[in-house]
This record gives C-alpha cells, sequence and structure tokens, in this order.
C-alpha cells in the first residue's frame, strides 16, 4: 500500500502537529503553575510587614456610583461597603495608616468611625470623584501634604450595569468606562511618581472573572474588566524592565461574583459550590496576595488555571463547559 499526501494533506498534519505540541505545552505550563500553587499552599511564603504602610481607601457609593481606592501608603477603591470596607478594617488591624477615600462622605464617616474603633494606627478621610482626573490629582496633592507619600494603591471600586447591550444606554456605557477603568489611570499617574521617589511600591487592581471570560448582559462591564487585565500586565512589562524593577510589585485580582450588592441578580446553577463569596474573605485573600507579592489571583483561586486551560479547548467545548457550569447575572430590568 502507497500512501501520497498532496500539499494540503502534509500542511493539514504539519498544522495539527504543531497545535498538538502548542496544546502539550500548554498544559505542561499550567500543570507546572498547578503544582507551584501547591507548594504554596505547603510552605507559604514569607509575608512582608505592612504595618508601616499607609493605606488610601477611596470608595464608590451604588447610588451615586462612587468608587473605592486604598493605599498604603496604600490606596484602596471602595471603603463605604463591601470589599474596599473590609479592606481597610483589615488594614488597620495591621497597624496600617488608613485613608478613607470616598464621594459620598456620609458613608465614608462610618467606615472611619469603624476603623477608629480598632484602635489600631491612624485612619483620615477624604472626599473626591476618583472618575475625574483633576480631582485625583488634586486628592494627590492633598494627602501628600497632610498624611505622605503612597506606597500601595489598590484600585477595588467599579460599578457593573447588567441588562443586554442593546439596552445600556450610552451614559451608561461611559460612566463604567469613566469608573471601572479610567480612574486606574488617573490614580496610578497621580500615585506611582511617588512610588518611584520611595523606590518602593505595590499597585493592587481588581479585575473580575468577568475579565477573564465574556458573560452575557456584562458586555461593559466585561470589557472593562478586560481592560484592567491589559493595563496592569503592560504596566507590569514598563516597570519590569526599567529602573524599578523588584522594588514596584502589582497584583491583579479576579473575584468570582461577591456579595456586596453589585450583583443584583446572580444565576448560580450550583450555590453549594460556586455561591456568591464574603467581602471579608475577599479582602483576606487580596491582603494575603499583597503580602506575598503575588503577581495575579483568582478567588477563587482554580478559576485562573481552569481559564488558561479551556482556552485550550475547543470553542464548542468550552462554551459547553461554561453552559454548564451555569453561572453569571440575570438582566437589572424589568
Amino acid at each position: 500500500m502507497h500512501l501520497i499526501f498532496a500539499p494540503h494533506h502534509i500542511e493539514n498534519n504539519i498544522g495539527i502537529l504543531v497545535g498538538l505540541s502548542a496544546v502539550s505545552s500548554a498544559l505542561c505550563t499550567n500543570g507546572m503553575e498547578i503544582i507551584r500553587t501547591m507548594l504554596r499552599s505547603l510552605v507559604p511564603k514569607k509575608l512582608k510587614d505592612i504595618s508601616k504602610d499607609t493605606v488610601l481607601v477611596t470608595k464608590l457609593s451604588s447610588k451615586a456610583y462612587i468608587k473605592i481606592y486604598e493605599l498604603v501608603h496604600d490606596q484602596i477603591t471602595g471603603t463605604g461597603h463591601g470589599i474596599g470596607k473590609e479592606l481597610a478594617l483589615l488594614y488597620a488591624g495591621y497597624g496600617s495608616t488608613v485613608i478613607c477615600v470616598d464621594i459620598n462622605e456620609k458613608n465614608n464617616v462610618k467606615t472611619v468611625q469603624e476603623v477608629k474603633h480598632l484602635n489600631r494606627g491612624v485612619v483620615y478621610s477624604f472626599g473626591c470623584d476618583v472618575s475625574k482626573r483633576d480631582q485625583v490629582v488634586e486628592l494627590a496633592t492633598r494627602v501628600h501634604k497632610n498624611v505622605g507619600p503612597v506606597s500601595v494603591l489598590i484600585n477595588n471600586a467599579g460599578i457593573m450595569p447588567t441588562h443586554p447591550l442593546t439596552q445600556q444606554t450610552p451614559e451608561e456605557i461611559l460612566r463604567v468606562f469613566d469608573i471601572n477603568v479610567f480612574s486606574q489611570f488617573w490614580t496610578i499617574q497621580a500615585f506611582l511618581d511617588q512610588m518611584k521617589k520611595q523606590r518602593k511600591g505595590h499597585i493592587i487592581a481588581m479585575s473580575s472573572v468577568a475579565g477573564l471570560s465574556g458573560l452575557p448582559n456584562l458586555v461593559p462591564y466585561c470589557a472593562t474588566k478586560f481592560a484592567v487585565r491589559g493595563l496592569m500586565e503592560a504596566l507590569y512589562e514598563e516597570i519590569r524592565k526599567g529602573p524599578y524593577k523588584n522594588q514596584i510589585n502589582l497584583t491583579t485580582i479576579y473575584p468570582y461574583m461577591t456579595n456586596t450588592g453589585l450583583c443584583k441578580n446572580p444565576k448560580i446553577r450550583f450555590p453549594s459550590i460556586l455561591g456568591l463569596l464574603d467581602p471579608k474573605q475577599v479582602a483576606m485573600r487580596i491582603v494575603e496576595a499583597h503580602r506575598s507579592n503575588r503577581l495575579e489571583l483568582a478567588i477563587p483561586s482554580f478559576f485562573l488555571h481552569f481559564h488558561n486551560w479551556t482556552r485550550l479547548l475547543p470553542n464548542s467545548w468550552r462554551f459547553a463547559i461554561n453552559d454548564s457550569i451555569g453561572s453569571g447575572v440575570e438582566s437589572d430590568l424589568k
């Protein structure tokens, strides 16, 4: 029997071999990363001391679309409630100086009072709409004058309109990008130079599992979270290849749906396995990632490995897996 291969058959076979080689390589890489994760859990990395840091937390209320940040010599976004508030309390518990920033001063004061009750460190309150660049620049000046330079910035705030793209108004789309994306540009620009002058710093950005995979009713939101991921990856390369390598660290967080009120109509097929996360537990994982200089962290951690693995599969398989999981959000419009 003689086998005769036409040129296009050879090309197809080469393509298959190259594809299998790429999949094999990626699976090995994912396997090594999973092993490293397991080893980290068995032999925890030494956590850095944050008791001397100044943490600035900014918040964006759900009604006023206020955003939350944290400065240690941190800046956290979102201190009035939810993850931002829990971050402020946790950092204060470690003895950090906490700066709460919010457009809604009433909610901000409540968080400040709770932090003060811990009797640990010092807490400050500042008003600012972090989606406005001029206000963020002025905030950086005020914070530096009244508190000191920021060494850690945590961008945690965001809004999440949840309805089909054609029912999203132009104003809604612009606003979600202003708050979820552009505010992070403004805060990083405002505080990164302070870190460079100190030759130390840490920037923590909240992306989302919606920044790993697209979801219905969340088109603009997913786009903003993918944007945050790209922002942090590019900024990391910029810092890594510059004079501040090993001095300024970056961490990107990809949390699953969290019980903060942002997910108004969550759709969960397996609540015992993939129920809404507790904000306090999420905040604890963020602080741990900060202290261990993690480059990126999904909460739960398997989501990042799961995402990387499913991207290797044919699209039809990946879509079937996503459909079987059945997690997402329903439209918030009647």
